[in-house]
């Protein structure tokens, strides 16, 4: 595994837009959503929750958000979104974000989701095959 953060850049445009002319606040957690889902592609060979749900009857939904903004968002740049686990439990994942537009630091937030086995929306452990993947990947903060 290599040490470099995985950053999703996300093309903001203007039908994101309110008529202040920055990105609705509920585009926010739809482009962290987005980069989230590519974090998974990215670790796991184009597997991402689609996939996870409907060929490995894995789900992943979440449990909580929280979200800081610090700058608007607008179409002027590229969002992009590092993306990174910061706590893998035995049931649930936590992801960090960090948003930045033209280096200008734009929201940061956690997102947890818990493991569930899809079809019976039932809680279960972290599988096997994600853990080794994300275990090394963990960034305490």
């Amino acid at each position: 595994m290599t040490n470099t953060p995985f950053v999703h850049p996300i093309n903001v445009t203007w039908g994101d837009c309110d008529p202040a002319r920055i990105a609705y606040t509920a585009r926010l957690p739809w482009f962290a959503l987005d980069a989230i889902n590519a974090w998974w592609e990215h670790h796991f060979d184009g597997m991402g929750w689609f996939q996870l749900e409907i060929d490995h009857n894995i789900g992943t939904p979440f449990v909580n958000l929280s979200m800081d903004f610090r700058s608007p968002v607008t179409p002027r740049h590229k969002l992009l979104c590092e993306t990174y686990p910061t706590r893998l439990g035995d049931k649930s994942i936590t992801f960090g974000m960090k948003a930045r537009q033209d280096g200008v630091l734009c929201f940061e937030g956690s997102f947890t989701c818990v493991f569930t086995i899809a079809d019976q929306f039932k809680s279960q452990p972290a599988p096997d095959t994600l853990r080794k993947v994300i275990e090394p990947l963990v960034r305490q903060q």
